[in-house]
């Protein structure tokens, strides 16, 4: 089995646990895209539930197959959220936003009573920081906001450049929020709450990509199946 497999495989895991009437998030990525398809296949089987979509991508992808949709606005206490990760740590700490949408991805998973992360087994590490940590700043004072963020996570004892990432046509990455992204190369987090903690000092940091107590349960296929890990 390929990635792509074993992404699918997770995805189908947790359509097992969306029961009938459920207020869902709907996550943001490549293995919460196929949690999707898995799901409009049991909507269009009779399954009643409503979802709220973390990005426009997923909007767009949720209406096309047939997901009825509302907002936080309308549904401000959702039942579970399925969402993927970056990187995945034993005691189930994530960094997300690899694909731009971490503010709506925590603000909807905050907003649920469960999350349930998804992802292949390449995700699963001991210690967060090989991926680069996403980190959304207000466009304004960006280079100031940029020295302040390595200066914080250098203080947090995870130093490294912050990058500011950059769309297909070369200018800065525009999230759904109208923010601009970093992605810190901590490479080595030892301490997430003490990073987390000083990166929310700075001002012009909208949100960062570290999910601490917040993901319940982790799917985590790979070649040698699928597991589930419930946290600590």
């Amino acid at each position: 089995m390929d990635v792509e497999a074993h992404k699918r495989a997770a995805a189908a895991r947790a359509v097992e646990f969306v029961r009938p009437g459920m207020r869902l998030g709907l996550g943001t990525g490549s293995t919460a895209s196929h949690f999707i398809d898995f799901l409009a296949e049991r909507v269009r089987a009779g399954l009643d539930i409503v979802a709220v979509p973390t990005s426009e991508a997923t909007r767009a992808h949720a209406a096309r197959v047939g997901i009825a949709l509302t907002t936080l606005d309308d549904i401000p206490e959702l039942d579970l959220t399925i969402d993927g990760a970056d990187e995945i740590a034993p005691d189930l700490t994530l960094i997300k936003g690899g694909g731009g949408a971490l503010l709506r991805e925590k603000v909807v998973a905050a907003a649920s009573a469960r999350m349930v992360v998804i992802a292949d087994e390449t995700k699963w590490v001991a210690t967060l920081g090989r991926f680069p940590l996403p980190i959304e700043i207000a466009p304004f004072g960006a280079t100031a906001i940029h020295r302040a963020v390595e200066a914080a996570s250098a203080e947090a004892g995870a130093p490294g450049p912050a990058v500011l990432r950059k769309a297909q046509n070369g200018h800065p990455f525009v999230t759904d929020g109208g923010h601009w992204l970093l992605d810190a190369h901590c490479r080595h987090i030892a301490n997430p709450r003490e990073l987390a903690a000083r990166l929310c000092t700075v001002p012009g940091v909208m949100e960062h990509g570290l999910f601490i107590g917040i993901a319940q349960t982790a799917i985590v296929a790979g070649p040698d199946g699928v597991r589930v890990v419930e946290r600590p």
